[in-house]
């Protein structure tokens, strides 16, 4: 057991801390082959230098301002429908694990896994596949000063004006992720398992009029209503309704009256 992590240790077979690395989610996947890794296994540490979004944005951070945590799945759900629910569990289980220290604030998720309080973004995640496994990475702005966050729109536990607990926030982030994936795998799918119901109820980007860039350079605008069976975020526009899959989905602000 990680005698700095008690909690967190409790939740996954193996926890390993290093000090500094290029990417938690490389490290992983360097691991996959290697049996001593075993599924649920999980790899964190406060310096990341070389961490990646989604759509292969670049993820960096001061040392000891974010935590940087990535699972190795090796326990599937059967389908490749099933499987494209990962990344919203993660973001729901991760969003539910902040508001837990965050009791005073709007915690959510905007489509497909970021975590927003108050509308800030606070983290991040990227899901991706290796041999015959999945590897999800999370990052979580918690030391970061407003002068270090990356972005306006972005914040973090410090400038909330919250210490964080890391052991209770990874302890809750597993818990919380390995039920949502064990009730997707003896399900097989999301609506029936409760993960449609719970990732609905998170999404703060339902309701609202969204840009999404798409891959290939396309746009399009429209007020996002629903998450269909297979985790798609559904943007009615010109009267129809498109199956978003992928891309970068912005919250279209209100103009000042």
């Amino acid at each position: 057991m990680n005698a700095e992590f008690p909690r967190a240790s409790t939740a996954t077979p193996r926890l390993t801390f290093i000090e500094s690395t290029g990417s938690t989610n490389a490290d992983l996947r360097a691991h996959a082959a290697d049996e001593g890794w075993p599924h649920f296994a999980a790899l964190f540490t406060r310096d990341q230098t070389a961490g990646r979004g989604r759509l292969d944005r670049t993820w960096a951070a001061p040392r000891d301002s974010a935590l940087a945590i990535s699972v190795l799945l090796r326990e599937l759900p059967s389908t490749p429908t099933a499987r494209g629910w990962i990344p919203l569990a993660a973001g729901a289980a991760m969003s539910e694990a902040i508001a837990a220290q965050l009791p005073a604030h709007d915690v959510a998720v905007k489509w497909p896994n970021d975590v927003l309080v108050d509308g800030g973004k606070i983290c991040g995640i990227l899901a991706e596949a290796a041999s015959d496994a999945v590897i999800v990475g999370s990052g979580v702005n918690t030391a970061m000063t407003a002068e270090q966050l990356p972005i306006p729109t972005a914040t973090s536990f410090a400038v909330l004006g919250v210490r964080v607990d890391e052991d209770r926030l990874i302890s809750d982030y597993l818990h919380l992720l390995n039920g949502h994936l064990a009730a997707l795998i003896a399900v097989g799918d999301a609506r029936d398992s409760g993960l449609h119901s719970t990732v609905t109820e998170r999404c703060a980007t339902l309701g609202k009029t969204v840009t999404v860039s798409m891959p290939g350079g396309a746009t399009l605008q429209g007020v996002a209503s629903s998450i269909d069976s297979d985790g798609r975020l559904i943007v009615r526009s010109a009267g129809q309704e498109h199956a978003i899959s992928a891309g970068d989905v912005v919250h279209v602000r209100p103009a000042a009256s």
